[in-house]
C-alpha cells in the first residue's frame, strides 16, 4: 500500500467512524423542528430521548443507535483522481478498521454459509455504487449506515399500465402502515419511480442521500409534499408511540420509463439517519459536506433541542429548494 493510498484509507476509516457517531446536520435540524411541533406528552418524551442518545454518542465517543448496520457507499469519483484504482481496496479496509475503532457492530452475515465474517464486510460488501465524473480529480463519498429496521420496509414492484400512480402510492402507503414502525420513526421515505425494479430501487435509495429540506422540481415536487402531509396524518409519531409526524421527509427521484409500465422503489431512513457526505481533493484534502458544524477530529457542538441549529442547505425544511 503506498503512502498516498494509505492516507486516504485512514481518511475514509476515520469517515465511516464518525458517520456512526454524529447525525449530519439537515437531519438535527429537523428532528428539533419535529420537537418543537410535536404537542404529545409521549411524543415529546421520546424526541427528548433521541437528543439524550445524541449527547451520549458524543460523551462517550459510541455510535448513537446499536445498529450499525450493512455500510453502502455512493462514490462520485472523478476519472483524474489520482487513487482511483485503489479507491475500492480503500473502502473496504476501511470499513474494517472502523468496526474496529468506533466499534461498529459486526452485521454481515454470509448468504447460504449463514456465518458473521466480524468486520462488517464480506461478498460485495460493502455495497459500492459508482458514478464517473469526467475530467474531476477529486471524489466524492456518501456513506450510509442501512440498519435492519430501516431496511425491512423497502421493497420494489413494476404496476400494470392501468393501477399507475394511484396503484404507486397506495403501496406507499400500505408499506408504511404495515411496516414502518419497525423502520423507527419519524422515517425518511425514499421512493424511486422509473423504468424496470432495479432501476427505480437504485434511484429511492439515492433519494435518502439528499438533504432534507430539498425539494425535486415539477410533479416529483407535487408527489413529495402530497405524500408527505398524507404520511403524516398517519400519527405514527416518534417510535411510533404516536405523534403529530410519521415522517421527517418525503424524497421522490425519477427516471423515464416503459410507455406500458410504472416502476416503483421503496426505501426508509429511520430517525438516526446516518448519512455522511465527504469530498476529497486529488492531493487528499478532505472536507466534510454533510457535517458543517464539524471535522473528522471532533463536533463544535451538542445536539439538544436548546443549541443553535445548523442546515447544510441553507435553509428550513418548508423553504429549502435544489440538491446538495
Amino acid at each position: 500500500m503506498t503512502k498516498a493510498v494509505e492516507q486516504l484509507t485512514a481518511i475514509l476509516a476515520r469517515f465511516v467512524d464518525f458517520s456512526g457517531k454524529y447525525l449530519p446536520d439537515d437531519v438535527l435540524v429537523r428532528l428539533r423542528e419535529l420537537r418543537a411541533e410535536e404537542d404529545s406528552p409521549m411524543g415529546t418524551r421520546i424526541y427528548d430521548a433521541m437528543f439524550r442518545d445524541l449527547d451520549l454518542a458524543a460523551e462517550l465517543n459510541r455510535p448513537c443507535c446499536q445498529d450499525t448496520g450493512v455500510i453502502q457507499f455512493f462514490v462520485q469519483a472523478g476519472t483524474a483522481f489520482p487513487c482511483l484504482g485503489e479507491l475500492e481496496t480503500a473502502l473496504r479496509e476501511a470499513v474494517i478498521r472502523a468496526t474496529a475503532a468506533a466499534p461498529l457492530r459486526p452485521n454481515v452475515v454470509e448468504c447460504f454459509d449463514e456465518k458473521n465474517t466480524g468486520n462488517n464486510t464480506g461478498t460485495r460488501i460493502p455495497w459500492i455504487d459508482w458514478e464517473l465524473v469526467p475530467n474531476s480529480s477529486g471524489i466524492r463519498v456518501f456513506v450510509y449506515m442501512a440498519g435492519g429496521g430501516c431496511s425491512l420496509p423497502g421493497f420494489a414492484r413494476v404496476f400494470m399500465p392501468l393501477e399507475g400512480y394511484e396503484g404507486a402510492v397506495k403501496a406507499v402507503f400500505d408499506q408504511v402502515v404495515s411496516y414502518g414502525i419497525n423502520a423507527c420513526p419519524p422515517l425518511l421515505i425514499g421512493i424511486g419511480l422509473g423504468a424496470s425494479a432495479d432501476a427505480a430501487a437504485k434511484l429511492s435509495k439515492k433519494a435518502l442521500l439528499r438533504f432534507i429540506g430539498s425539494r425535486n422540481s415539477g410533479g416529483a415536487a407535487e408527489l413529495e409534499t402530497r405524500l408527505e402531509k398524507g404520511l403524516n396524518a398517519l400519527g405514527i409519531g416518534p417510535g411510533g408511540f404516536s405523534g403529530k409526524h410519521s415522517v421527517m421527509a418525503v424524497h421522490v427521484e425519477h427516471s423515464g420509463r416503459h410507455t406500458a409500465t410504472l416502476a416503483l422503489g421503496f426505501s426508509t431512513g429511520c430517525w438516526a439517519h446516518r448519512r455522511a457526505l465527504i469530498e476529497i481533493t486529488g492531493d487528499l484534502r478532505s472536507t466534510l459536506l454533510s457535517h458543517r458544524r464539524a471535522s473528522l477530529d471532533g463536533v463544535w457542538e451538542r445536539f439538544s433541542p436548546d443549541y443553535p441549529a445548523a442546515n447544510p442547505s441553507g435553509s428550513s425544511h418548508a423553504a429549502g429548494k435544489g440538491k446538495p
